[in-house]
């Protein structure tokens, strides 16, 4: 990944990412920057990756999430108090909740009592606390997982996947899914079928497989791509479009989805139904 360094607090930018919104951080940063704020990656569209709310105080910890779930295609959106975590439960759509136990504010077992009264949200706690009444007591405050400090973050991430596999196995998710051909791909679900078999993809791969879907039968340049998949501020080569088409070309058995992915040379690619 090419990095394009703006350093602020110490944290490194990748290209593309801006200050999408204010997580508290002090009085005097607060001040300095009219807000409170942390870099996060942007969420222009609402499949281009799953996100998740982190409410942790600690901004050591925090950075370095943002950073190695940021690398994994994750939308992070840090907030340092539980006050302001429930403030972000209510102005955007999560997919995850990852939630530090002991907070400056609110305790979070309160915090997640309250999240658990208006929605069921997969909700992951991280606390330094290990004993089996502290588990306890989180799993009955309505956590779906506990996590103990200090972790690696590859087990963050595999109980963040197992998390969001859980949930679109609920019968009672509403579907949402969007056929061409013999292809079928949900956003809630985050889940790709072709000829009903599933197909394991990247976060990357399915917003552009989803936009692919959704303008089948329009030639698209790598500029519209660039704009709706990797975001207006991206400013990488156009090439890493060229490269993830090869991707699907390589995972889509396109014959079997009734589809076929054209090279339109010097202007775009065209998806389209074969019969």
């Amino acid at each position: 990944m090419n990095f394009r360094f703006a350093v602020w607090y110490n944290y490194a930018i990748p290209p593309g990412w801006f200050r999408t919104r204010y997580a508290s951080l002090s009085p005097e940063q607060s001040t300095a920057k009219g807000g409170t704020g942390i870099w996060l990656h942007p969420r222009q569209i609402p499949f281009v990756m799953p996100s998740a709310l982190l409410i942790e105080d600690d901004p050591r910890i925090a950075r370095l999430l943002i950073l190695e779930l940021g690398r994994q295609d994750w939308d992070i959106l840090w907030q340092r108090s539980g006050h302001d975590g429930l403030k972000a439960m209510e102005s955007r759509v999560i997919d995850i909740v990852l939630l530090d136990l002991m907070l400056p504010d609110i305790d979070g077992l309160e915090v997640c009592q309250r999240i658990r009264q208006t929605t069921d949200v997969p909700l992951l706690m991280l606390t330094a606390r290990d004993a089996v009444m502290d588990r306890v007591q989180g799993l009955d405050a309505g956590a779906d997982d506990y996590l103990i400090k200090p972790f690696a973050t590859t087990e963050l991430l595999a109980r963040m996947r197992a998390l969001i596999r859980r949930l679109r196995q609920d019968p009672e998710v509403k579907e949402d899914w969007l056929i061409v051909g013999h292809v079928r791909i949900s956003e809630r679900r985050h889940e790709v079928r072709v000829s009903d078999q599933p197909v394991e993809l990247t976060a990357r791969e399915f917003a552009l497989l989803h936009y692919l879907l959704q303008n089948a039968g329009v030639v698209v340049t790598r500029d519209m791509i660039l704009e709706r998949v990797w975001g207006w501020g991206y400013r990488g080569s156009s090439a890493v479009v060229d490269v993830y088409m090869g991707y699907l070309r390589h995972k889509i058995d396109w014959p079997k989805a009734r589809l076929a992915l054209s090279t339109i040379r010097g202007v775009g690619y065209l998806l389209r139904e074969t019969t």
